[in-house]
C-alpha cells in the first residue's frame, strides 16, 4: 500500500488519505457537483439527489453510498435541498486552484469600451478601482491564457499585471 503525501510536519495530509479511498465513481459525482456549483466560501451544487442520480444512471441509494463517502471525506456538505462542495473537494478534483489576480490599466478616453467588454469576462470577480489600475479581476489559474487574450483584443488596454497566489494564508468566513 502506498504511503500517502503528508505536509511539511510530517503528518499525513487529510485529503490525499480520503482521495484514496474514493472510487473512480466517488471522483465523478464531486467533478459533476463541481461543474454545476455557483462558488461562495464553498461550492454550492445546483442539481438535486435525484437529478444527480438521474445523470449518473444509478439510483438513489447508490448515489447515497458514494455521497455518504464524500461527506465523510469532508468533500461536500449536505442538507436538506442543497449540496456543497467544500474547499478540500474542489482542491481533491483540482477544480478550484489558487486564483490570480489581474490588474489592468485602461486608457481614460477607453473606460467605458473597456468596462462593457471587461464585465463579459468569465471570472470569480471584477471589481473596478482607483489607483494604480482601473481593474482587478480575480480568475482561476486554468483560465489565465484565454483571459489575458481576450483582455489584449480590448482596445485601449496598457498594462496587465498577473499576481498567481501560491497559498491562501487566510480565508474570511462569516
Amino acid at each position: 500500500m502506498r504511503q500517502p503525501p503528508s505536509l511539511e510536519g510530517g503528518t499525513p495530509d487529510r485529503v490525499a488519505i480520503a482521495l484514496d479511498q474514493l472510487t473512480k465513481k466517488s471522483m465523478k459525482i464531486l467533478r459533476l457537483l463541481c461543474e454545476t456549483g455557483n462558488q461562495t466560501n464553498v461550492l454550492a451544487a445546483n442539481i438535486s439527489q435525484p437529478e444527480l442520480a438521474r445523470k449518473l444512471h444509478v439510483t438513489r441509494q447508490a448515489l447515497s453510498v458514494h455521497v455518504t463517502r464524500l461527506v465523510d471525506a469532508g468533500f461536500i456538505q449536505l442538507g436538506r435541498g442543497f449540496i456543497n462542495v467544500t474547499e478540500e473537494g474542489l482542491r481533491a478534483t483540482g477544480y478550484r486552484q489558487n486564483p490570480v489576480i489581474l490588474t489592468v490599466r485602461v486608457t481614460p478616453q477607453s473606460q467605458r469600451e473597456a468596462y462593457e467588454m471587461i464585465k463579459k469576462i468569465h471570472a470569480s470577480e471584477i471589481f473596478r478601482v482607483v489607483g494604480d489600475a482601473d481593474f482587478v479581476l480575480v480568475i482561476e489559474q486554468r483560465d489565465l491564457d484565454s483571459v489575458l487574450q481576450t483582455l489584449y483584443e480590448i482596445p485601449g488596454i496598457v498594462e496587465t499585471k498577473s499576481l498567481v497566489t501560491t497559498e491562501n494564508v487566510r480565508q474570511y468566513t462569516q
